[in-house]
């Protein structure tokens, strides 16, 4: 008879624990990094005879939960940090070349149009070289190019000091990451597996991983009692308890550099957000260089034009512009008397016929700027579909993840349920094991 009591009393602390389970998990539907949880359940031994008449062979001890299953695949979860990755990477990079176009403003208060209008308007002058209204108008138009490029550059810096901003954001971000996972590496050494407090902590583990893999492409791999050990190119960062952080430096071009807090370099990241603002910060310091080169280009073909020509004095036409950068260059004549815009031989408008042909066609400024412009819209447009490829990645790989670590609602109530039943059935065990010895002890 005491089978009876020792089944029943096994029987619902064990489904009672299960229940406790489910319910944990309709508690954390929607906590992010939660995975699902199960009990495992083992046969008890049987236990030990106390009657003189007991029969081994028909004794019976119940059951016993053996530990708590987290719901997990090991190559589901690496499959969501690598695009995870990819995504960070990509979004980062989109977010700064769209800002990048905007930087460059080929709008019509862009250096592009700016330029074109200029050009036009010397036309015009040449038409009537000795109108001032339109020698004041062409006077203008070179001053807001000059302006233009202050601003394109200015912009562009801003830009630059904006990845160097979110750059710094990211190695915290990384830091803290790593920081976390050597205190539960600690922790998993003093914790049981198959506890419910073992699977907390890898819940915690794989979230400090996934934020880490989604800043750096770290490599990620797991010893005893499920510790991850990290490094990067070769460079550990994560061994046992012990975590090694990251430092970073933003070059005066606007180039980023990595290092250990020790001191030692590291590669560039090749992915993840930080990946993702170094390949941004180089394609700035590209853009910036091409246009200081512009800028300068700009200075001296207008100059040598300018010089080219006569003013009404039949002075020898002064300089222009000013300036050895974008963020330089600076218009110098204001006085319209002081346009030079005859030809050596006196043809009044001599100089300005000539403008089209030196300051326009192959080789200008005006085609280097098109041809910067376009090879911005190409890069933008090829990492808008990257991204857009990385997204549908990444949604179908936590798809996966989830459909094997996810909490279904539907399918936990129906578990509920089923346990519920188990529950009372083992509770009944005990009610009736109670009621065979009151008869027997009214027997006798």
């Amino acid at each position: 008879m005491s089978d009876l009591f020792i089944i029943g009393a096994s029987g619902t602390r064990a489904y009672r624990q299960a229940m406790a389970a489910i319910s944990e998990n309709i508690a954390n539907a929607s906590t992010d990094g939660y995975s699902r949880r199960s009990l495992t359940t083992v046969e008890s031994g049987s236990s030990t005879a106390t009657m003189a008449t007991y029969i081994s062979r028909a004794n019976f001890g119940g059951t016993e939960v053996s530990g708590v299953v987290r719901a997990a695949d090991p190559y589901l979860d690496a499959t969501v940090r690598y695009t995870g990755m990819a995504l960070s990477s990509s979004t980062a990079r989109l977010r700064w070349m769209s800002d990048i176009e905007g930087a460059l403003n080929d709008t019509d208060t862009g250096i592009g149009k700016l330029m074109t209008g200029m050009f036009q308007n010397i036309d015009k002058l040449a038409a009537s070289p000795n109108d001032r209204s339109l020698r004041v108008t062409t006077l203008d138009s070179i001053s807001r190019v000059a302006e233009a490029f202050q601003r394109t550059s200015a912009d562009l810096a801003q830009v630059s000091a904006g990845i160097g901003t979110e750059a710094q954001a990211s190695v915290e971000t990384i830091n803290r990451s790593l920081s976390q996972l050597a205190n539960i590496n600690n922790s998993l050494l003093r914790s049981q597996p198959g506890t419910s407090a073992y699977a907390q902590l890898l819940d915690s583990r794989d979230a400090a991983l996934n934020t880490l893999s989604a800043n750096l492409n770290v490599d990620i791999s797991f010893g005893a009692h499920d510790q991850a050990q990290i490094s990067f190119n070769g460079q550990s960062l994560v061994q046992g308890n012990a975590a090694t952080t990251v430092a970073l430096t933003v070059n005066a071009n606007g180039t980023l550099a990595l290092a250990t807090s020790g001191g030692t370099a590291l590669t560039a990241p090749a992915n993840g957000t930080l990946g993702g603002l170094f390949s941004a910060a180089s394609t700035t310091a590209q853009r910036r260089t091409s246009l200081d080169t512009l800028a300068q280009q700009f200075v001296t073909d207008m100059n040598a034009w300018h010089a080219q020509g006569r003013t009404d004095a039949n002075a020898a036409g002064g300089a222009l512009l000013s300036g050895t950068s974008a963020a330089s260059v600076t218009a110098l004549i204001t006085d319209p008397a002081a346009l030079a815009t005859k030809s050596a031989d006196g043809t009044l408008n001599g100089n300005l016929l000539t403008a089209s042909t030196v300051l326009r066609g192959n080789g200008s400024v005006e085609q280097g700027w098109t041809s910067l412009i376009a090879t911005q819209g190409n890069l933008l447009a090829s990492v808008k579909a990257e991204q857009s490829t990385a997204q549908s990645r990444s949604d179908q790989a936590i798809a996966a993840r989830e459909a094997v670590s996810g909490v279904d609602l539907d399918m936990e109530a129906a578990e509920l349920l089923r346990l519920q039943q188990a529950y009372s059935g083992s509770a009944k065990i005990l009610q009736i094991a109670k009621e065979t010895v009151d008869a027997i002890l009214q027997i006798i």
